[in-house]
């Protein structure tokens, strides 16, 4: 189903690869082939775009301004202050502001419309685009309107991905918004592309979040395509229609990957057509001999209905198996999930199984993965004539853009589902991350959306709540429904697929949707709600730094909703000391406390005052810093706090993740790796060191960590940093910083962006 080439390969004319595992010179040469990796390299549709977008002199060290942007109600508000703080005059490139997350208004009082309000405010302000809520989730929005092939798009959601529409689109952190905002690039060391080759031809019944969950449970957990650009190619591709690509694409995200870009062809100029963009076609290809750093090879024929298991999308099944091996597997999940809930939960499954069978109570079908026109077409095919009963099991359909709602009600599928008991709901992001159609406690939901992380749907482990998702595709979904909630493969039905066409409604945005690209007009008054609160002042890094460590993780990986939880924690994304209040709440409860007791000892050192005689730990600390540093004082000594984790940072692009530790009076993470070159950037836009320590060390909550001249250390680009563990005799451990641009440690250095751009 899906092979990991060993080593990197060539592919000719788009078709053949040959492996470089020392015979392709050879063969190369027998074919009249006289090239190099280094040259052949260059033949990447990555590479051509990523060269397009290059501001610098140099394809290694990249410079990349971006030819759009995109956000969403739970970002852009942190997002315009950071720009508005470090002097932000009008949107230099078209940004969209969608509102698709905080769309439901519902939670803390008239917090969500303020932000709203903020939004259109600022796209009058500013010159951006303001999409209303429940039009488009926001990377419909972006395929439909915004997505042209050869072009670069940067959004502040981690599943920004339109790769399947011939566009390079990278999600990322707050930050590296702000900076295009101020005319800034994006810098980052060229990636490496991977080849994703697929072969053969889909079975009836098999769907895009099928291939994706099958390429994600072979690259996740071995890092393939870690950091890197995923490149979709081969006789395939051309077997797949444009939804079916675009399906497969947004769960590259989950892979860790940092972009994807597919070939374009017929499907895709379609595609643009019926959108009434078709300038915004054109055919993309690798070059005749292209190298890539490694090949993911994808036999479409052989990808059987699929299901990742909680509590990751990586945790994959095919159906087949998960029921020819139901107790074992449940067993398993339990004792992952062990590890991932901390024991804090009762956690069981097994109570699922009915008669042999596994029994689901939810089914959900939504947002920028499961939305798409052809998935609720292709449901309603199975679900025609059928009802979902009148016990537990419920399912939610939710339309990834009003057009496509539209479309749904026109050609009459709307009215099929409805009549299944299915509920069709408006484009809303909440199921994906736990504001919308959230289960029960101890219920098991199939959901074709992006993740299925603990703490994510609702669960609050703190309260003893816990529910939990499995994803699936949309085909598989209904046919569970169809089957009243006793999971099943749409493979193990006869259906006869209508193939309905798709018909794009313009003028719903045309309406709608406030475009104010190119008429910014500085007289307009931004509109703050009373929860908007600018970003709380932040000192420059101090010489030496004295850090507590309040919180150990030793999860294999720490999620981003772990270290800022999703769900209700949304409607306080406008209020930086507000949020910070959930930091680690459902992992680490006690952390906030922790933090802000370290914080309360750094105000008291910025106000001249001695912290010694508020805290006598930390004074007994600094007294053994002395023995061996004696210049160590309060002047030049910072304190704030860090936490350690094995791996954090995978999954969402949110900022606040690391912010959040920011404001609690956060200096520094410690980790063996960090799980996504996101979070760690999100680190350094915040002043915030990511640390990485290559040793095993036993750290403890309360351990003080003495790092002298840290400053000098980032000055003189130190590979390798000296530090303490004070109050475990002086233990001397060594710490890295990795690779840093000039601009990242001068970041550093100011205490955060903000500071950075109004010292430039």
């Amino acid at each position: 189903m899906v092979k990991l080439y060993e080593h990197g390969a060539y592919l000719l004319n788009g078709t053949e690869l040959v492996e470089d595992n020392g015979q392709a010179e050879e063969i190369l040469k027998s074919k009249g082939i006289n090239t190099d990796k280094e040259e052949a390299s260059k033949n990447t549709m990555a590479y051509s775009i990523l060269k397009a977008h290059n501001t610098s002199d140099n394809m290694e060290q990249l410079k990349i301004k971006f030819d759009k942007m995109t956000s969403h109600d739970i970002t852009f508000v942190g997002i315009i202050q950071t720009a508005r703080a470090s002097g932000l005059t009008e949107f230099p490139i078209p940004y969209v502001l969608t509102n698709c997350h905080n769309s439901l208004c519902a939670v803390g009082g008239t917090i969500n419309e303020d932000d709203h309000v903020f939004g259109l405010s600022c796209a009058k302000k500013y010159g951006g685009v303001y999409v209303p809520p429940h039009q488009a989730v926001i990377h419909q929005y972006a395929r439909e309107m915004l997505a042209e092939c050869g072009a670069m798009i940067l959004g502040s959601d981690s599943h920004t991905r339109y790769g399947a529409l011939g566009t390079m689109a990278i999600g990322e952190g707050g930050g590296e918004l702000a900076k295009q905002l101020l005319k800034r690039t994006y810098d980052v060391a060229k990636p490496g592309v991977v080849a994703i080759y697929l072969d053969g031809e889909i079975a009836k019944g098999v769907g895009p979040q099928d291939v994706a969950l099958a390429i994600i449970g072979a690259t996740f957990g071995c890092g393939y395509v870690k950091n890197k650009v995923m490149e979709f190619v081969g006789p395939g591709v051309d077997k797949l229609s444009a939804d079916f690509r675009i399906g497969i694409d947004v769960m590259t995200t989950e892979t860790t990957c940092l972009s994807s870009i597919w070939k374009t062809d017929e499907e895709i100029k379609k595609w643009y057509d019926i959108h009434y963009r078709p300038d915004a076609y054109k055919e993309l290809n690798p070059g005749a001999v292209a190298y890539y750093d490694g090949v993911v090879y994808v036999n479409l024929s052989e990808v059987k209905p699929m299901i990742a298991m909680p509590f990751h999308p990586s945790n994959v099944y095919t159906i087949e198996e998960l029921k020819a091996n139901l107790m074992d597997i449940l067993d398993d999940v339990e004792k992952k999930a062990l590890v991932s809930l901390d024991g804090k939960v009762e956690f069981s499954l097994k109570d699922k199984v009915r008669d042999g069978k596994l029994y689901v109570e939810q089914g959900i079908i939504a947002g920028c993965a499961g939305g798409g026109f052809e998935n609720i077409v292709q449901a309603a095919d199975i679900l025609k004539g059928k009802y979902i009963g009148a016990d537990e099991f419920t399912l939610s359909v939710y339309p990834a853009s009003t057009p496509i709602y539209m479309e749904l009600a026109k050609n009459g599928v709307l009215a099929e589902l409805i009549g299944t008991g299915a509920i069709v709901k408006t484009a809303f992001c909440g199921p994906c991350f736990g504001a919308g159609d959230t289960p029960a406690n101890n219920a098991f939901s199939i959901r074709h959306s992006t993740r299925n992380f603990p703490n994510r749907e609702g669960s609050k482990i703190q309260n003893g709540q816990i529910s939990s998702v499995a994803l699936m595709d949309a085909r598989s979904i209904a046919a569970t429904a169809a089957n009243k909630g006793y999971l099943t493969a749409a493979t193990d039905l006869d259906i006869e697929y209508t193939g309905q066409t798709y018909f794009f409604d313009k003028k719903i945005y045309d309406n709608r949707v406030y475009n104010g690209v190119g008429k910014a007009d500085p007289s307009v008054e931004i509109k703050f709600g009373p929860n908007i609160k600018d970003w709380p002042e932040m000192i420059a890094l101090t010489d030496n730094l004295m850090l507590k460590v309040c919180s150990v993780i030793h999860d294999p990986v720490t999620t981003t909703d772990e270290l800022i939880p999703s769900g209700e924690t949304s409607s306080y994304r406008s209020n930086p000391l507000g949020l910070a209040e959930f930091t680690l709440s459902r992992k680490d409860p006690e952390y906030v406390g922790r933090a802000k007791a370290v914080q309360r000892l750094e105000k008291i050192r910025e106000a001249g005052e001695c912290m010694g005689a508020a805290d006598a730990s930390l004074k007994e600390a600094m007294h053994k810093v002395k023995e061996k540093y004696p210049d160590a004082c309060h002047d030049n000594t910072g304190v704030g706090s860090t936490i350690y984790a094995v791996k954090p940072g995978d999954g969402s692009a949110r900022e606040q993740a690391a912010s959040c530790q920011k404001v609690l009076g956060g200096w520094a993470n410690i980790a063996k790796e960090y799980a996504t070159k996101r979070y760690r950037s999100n680190l350094i836009n915040w002043g915030m060191l990511p640390f990485v320590i290559d040793e095993d060390f036993d750290f403890d909550n309360d351990d003080y960590i003495f790092i002298p001249n840290i400053v000098d250390s980032i000055k003189n680009k130190c590979d390798n940093i000296k530090a303490y563990v004070v109050n475990k005799d002086m233990k001397e451990i060594n710490l890295t910083l990795g690779a840093l641009t000039d601009d990242e440690r001068d970041i550093i250095m100011a205490g955060c962006l903000i500071n950075y751009y109004k010292e430039n």
